[in-house]
């Protein structure tokens, strides 16, 4: 008897579930409640109800300072570097005013606004579409946290999650990504042929007590440039956090706020609203 793919993958999908522990784990599958784990947390670690970050737009002045932030993320991550727009990996990058912000553009929108590149990332949306439809869980949001996560090991390259993105957030690895990784990051692990990868604000940092590597590196440009940095990273859910006291004293905006995904992420693209 023939077998196509999908068959075969449903097959050993649930033959190895009903090996690792049965019934329990097929029904944790099932509900949405079992989840990966990727690290183990120390008496350090930094924890939230819900992770948020903003981007205070302002504050990016240079090319060197999207490159550095870009930079920081894609090292540490070992994404690759394809030089190929094709073949493209990215967990951080920029683009324009018109591309991140549809239909909240207008013709009479200041041309430096316009003309702007805008950092993007994964939203790690309260409502993400990208988590419902992914049909071995491979994509899943943390309850602890509210991060998206991507688990490379249980994704089949279905890039179901690819499109219902409707940010463009996830990569698609089409060639083997670790002959283009230049400089190896140990710490981390490496993806292969056939996977989908994004950003996850930094989990296994997170679990260390340490800040998402994208807002360090903003940090580290604040600091040099003797201003406040362009990105914020802390607990939504906090009214005392960083986050909740910068969104509270600047007008911001979100990624496609009518699809009702409810971004995490924030930006700030003007002066202070209690000004």
């Amino acid at each position: 008897m023939s077998m196509n793919r999908r068959q075969f993958l449903k097959v050993a999908g649930i033959s190895t579930i009903v090996g690792l522990g049965g019934s329990a784990l097929i029904n944790g599958l099932r509900s949405g409640e079992l989840e990966a784990s990727h690290v183990l947390t120390d008496e350090k670690a930094l924890t939230a109800k819900r992770w948020s970050m903003v981007i205070d737009m302002s504050k990016f002045t240079t090319d060197d300072d999207y490159k550095r932030v870009v930079r920081a993320c894609h090292s540490i991550h070992n994404v690759p570097d394809f030089s190929n727009p094709k073949d493209e990996v990215k967990w951080i990058w920029s683009d324009t005013y018109g591309h991140v912000f549809p239909g909240q553009d207008n013709e009479f929108l200041p041309a430096e606004l316009k003309d702007k590149p805008f950092m993007v990332l994964c939203n790690h949306c309260e409502n993400p579409p990208c988590v419902r439809v992914c049909p071995t869980k491979a994509t899943f949001k943390r309850k602890s946290d509210g991060i998206v996560m991507m688990d490379q090991h249980r994704c089949i390259g279905c890039r179901f999650c690819m499109a219902a993105c409707p940010f463009g957030a996830r990569s698609f690895n089409w060639r083997d990504p670790r002959p283009f990784i230049k400089e190896e990051n140990l710490e981390y692990p490496t993806r292969t042929k056939g996977v989908v990868e994004k950003c996850t604000f930094c989990f296994e940092r997170l679990a260390k007590g340490l800040i998402p590597a994208c807002v360090e590196a903003a940090q580290e440009i604040a600091k040099e440039k003797g201003t406040e940095p362009g990105m914020y990273f802390g607990d939504l859910e906090d009214a005392n956090s960083e986050v909740r006291k910068v969104l509270a004293s600047h007008f911001s905006i979100r990624r496609k706020p009518e699809l009702g995904t409810e971004p995490s992420v924030y930006y700030i693209i003007g002066g202070k609203e209690n000004a």
